[in-house]
């Protein structure tokens, strides 16, 4: 396939209306509805189903029987038009569904770039991905729920509505979320979920250097350690840690929590930061 030559199979099903950019693929079977939007170079393989108000960037893959575009998952939803925006270089694997958004939450699913989603993972209603996340088999968010960038959600984990994940953490596999998640953390289980220590596996692929993480076990260490409560910890970092960014994103993502954070400490954490 050249850049600028389009593929539809014989068998696929693409509204007249819907648009279409150069280098496009449509396999067997697919459906394209109407009021859809693909970018260049964009693969949807064999029975992929895309319907509603959906835009989706450039060099985006669609594996067999992913869905994305239905109508939310929302008893209050009466036909309303909403949308999805999908950014370029995302991966949906097999089954993997997502639907548009509710007008009480603003009317939009948001995805960014760089993304994978594995086999059955799940993005709900008005929720907001991120970039360079990766979502393992049957991750699964509610609805309102923002993942944000270099996040991983584990397999068959379940994240609750209006909680927030934050940049580089780490849901270990089958976990319940019913707080936000702080960023550059390893947090795994249910009833209830428990802090692991920072993911230093992802953020020294990621680059991070020593001293970077040894600076987060610090910061960390006076949330969870000093006696303090949260604001008392929060002014302890603003007055003894220089401004940088990940300082900076910390104090960011608690001050903005709505439904708390999860902050019971697992004993392996507490080995680690002594």
């Amino acid at each position: 396939m050249t850049t600028n030559e389009t593929i539809i199979h014989p068998t696929a099903t693409v509204h007249p209306k819907a648009q279409l950019e150069g280098g496009i693929y449509i396999g067997p079977y697919a459906f394209i509805g109407e009021n859809v939007v693909i970018h260049k170079n964009t693969r949807i393989d064999a029975n992929v189903y895309i319907d509603g108000h959906v835009e989706i960037g450039e060099n985006c893959h669609f594996s067999p029987f992913s869905a994305i575009g239905t109508e939310p998952q929302d008893v209050t939803y009466k036909g309303e038009k909403t949308h999805i925006v999908i950014g370029s270089r995302n991966i949906f694997r097999e089954f993997m569904t997502v639907h548009r958004g509710t007008v009480k939450g603003g009317g939009k699913t948001i995805v960014g770039n760089d993304n994978y989603f594995m086999a059955y993972s799940h993005i709900a209603h008005d929720c907001i991905v991120g970039n360079s996340t990766i979502f393992i088999n049957g991750a699964t968010l509610g609805g309102h729920v923002t993942v944000e960038d270099y996040a991983t959600v584990g397999a068959f984990s379940g994240i609750h509505q209006f909680c927030r994940i934050g940049k580089y953490a780490f849901i270990g596999g089958f976990s319940v979320i019913t707080q936000d998640v702080l960023p550059f953390c390893r947090v795994a289980g249910s009833r209830p979920p428990l802090l692991y220590g920072l993911n230093v596996v992802g953020l020294r692929r990621l680059g991070f250097s020593r001293e970077r993480v040894g600076n987060l076990k610090k910061i960390f260490k006076i949330i969870f350690y000093s006696e303090l409560n949260t604001s008392q910890a929060l002014e302890k970092l603003q007055n003894e840690f220089d401004p940088d960014e990940d300082r900076e994103e910390i104090i960011r993502f608690i001050q903005a929590s709505n439904r708390g954070i999860v902050k019971k400490v697992s004993e392996q954490w507490e080995v680690e930061l002594e």
